[in-house]
């Protein structure tokens, strides 16, 4: 939706260049339906770069976690907990299989889920834990593993905003038995809307790709491993185009560049910021010890909602289109129709009505950024 008057956007996708001659390389090869050259460049790409074991490009990130609730045997009654503080695709790809909803608070200093809350809320029928690493920045995957391994549960790594970041050293969607990740236009690396489903854990490798292939052994087929191909599980067109996968090809061809520039941005906000004297009114992001940053984001936490709303009115007076983020899932009307739960979850909440994102993209240079924190100041 625009917005009149905004000279500096929320957001940019922002072009290499190449994306227009690899699409046209991909139709002059004949075969544009999926699976194909450039599909087969940005899955070795990530395997090699990653570490990770399998990766499938998805349509979005959304049918990867949908793929993967498929892959875990998902079934009604079964539970899978997972932070309210999320995108609602993290839960309805669970939801569609009939799982039941638990979710766990937010941290006090981060948006992302207090892992020390999540093993009081297991029970008999708790088949996944879904961690969503919020602005990229890791969750303490050591907490949740060994929560996982103790209760034999499995872990889905919901990465939507968490390439090319890591924990401890390894790459997030690295580590979880089964990962997703998003190349919306408001991500790091893009191709409009994409995704990925990232397979660490072996069992699950040869049924992925038949899902992923609408049900059939179809790519097995291709392979020459079998002489025919037919319907042999549920599934769905799960794989996106060679024209997607081409367009998402030119992006990583220049992840490097992308992500030293929006580094830069990202420390020129903490920079401005940080030097504010005086009474704070909100705190700036936190990035654990044991975690890193990809400068997917930046916000801001306000203490009070109001103070958001003027920081919002303050900018978009000024041509700058800030926004807010997510609503807590446990406080949707959906999710109070199917449960009688009366979660508190406070911080989660909290972060609803007082967490701010500011513009970040490619294109954004300096004194932009001094320019959108000169205002916020100006509070």
């Amino acid at each position: 939706m625009s917005v009149p008057n905004i000279r500096i956007p929320f957001n940019k996708p922002f072009l290499t260049g190449n994306e227009l001659h690899y699409i046209e390389q991909a139709v002059k090869t004949g075969k544009i339906s999926g699976n194909g050259i450039f599909t087969q460049k940005c899955h070795h790409f990530f395997e090699s770069k990653y570490g990770f074991k399998k990766c499938l490009l998805t349509t979005s990130c959304t049918d990867a976690l949908e793929m993967a609730a498929i892959l875990l045997n998902i079934q009604p009654g079964d539970e899978v907990i997972m932070p309210s503080y999320t995108f609602v695709s993290t839960a309805n790809a669970f939801v569609l299989r009939g799982a039941k909803i638990v979710f766990v608070d937010s941290r006090q200093d981060h948006p992302g889920m207090d892992e020390n809350k999540v093993e009081e809320l297991i029970t008999s029928k708790t088949k996944a834990i879904v961690v969503v690493h919020y602005a990229g920045v890791a969750c303490d995957m050591d907490i949740i593993m060994d929560i996982a391994s103790r209760n034999q549960l499995f872990v889905v790594e919901d990465a939507a905003q968490a390439i090319d970041s890591y924990y401890k050293g390894k790459a997030l969607g690295s580590i979880g038995h089964l990962a997703a990740f998003s190349f919306h236009e408001t991500k790091n690396i893009q191709c409009g809307e994409g995704g990925m489903l990232v397979i660490n854990d072996p069992q699950f490798e040869k049924r992925a790709e038949i899902i992923w292939e609408k049900g059939t052994n179809r790519s097995a087929f291709f392979r020459g491993e079998i002489d025919k191909y037919g319907w042999v599980d549920i599934g769905s067109s799960f794989l996106p185009s060679e024209v997607t996968a081409a367009f998402l090809w030119a992006q990583l061809e220049n992840l490097d560049e992308i992500q030293l520039k929006r580094n830069k941005i990202w420390n020129e906000y903490f920079l401005q910021l940080s030097s504010e004297n005086g009474e704070r009114f909100f705190r700036l992001p936190i990035i654990p010890e044991y975690a890193c940053n990809n400068a997917h984001m930046f916000y801001l936490v306000f203490e009070k909602s109001a103070d958001r709303e003027i920081c919002i009115q303050n900018l978009k007076a000024n041509g700058i289109l800030s926004v807010f983020h997510y609503l807590s899932l446990h406080r949707s009307s959906f999710y109070k129709n199917l449960n009688n739960s009366k979660n508190e979850l406070s911080h989660s909440d909290f972060y609803s009505d007082c967490l701010l994102r500011l513009p970040l993209y490619f294109q954004l240079n300096p004194d932009e950024v001094r320019f959108i924190t000169s205002i916020i100041k100006k509070h």
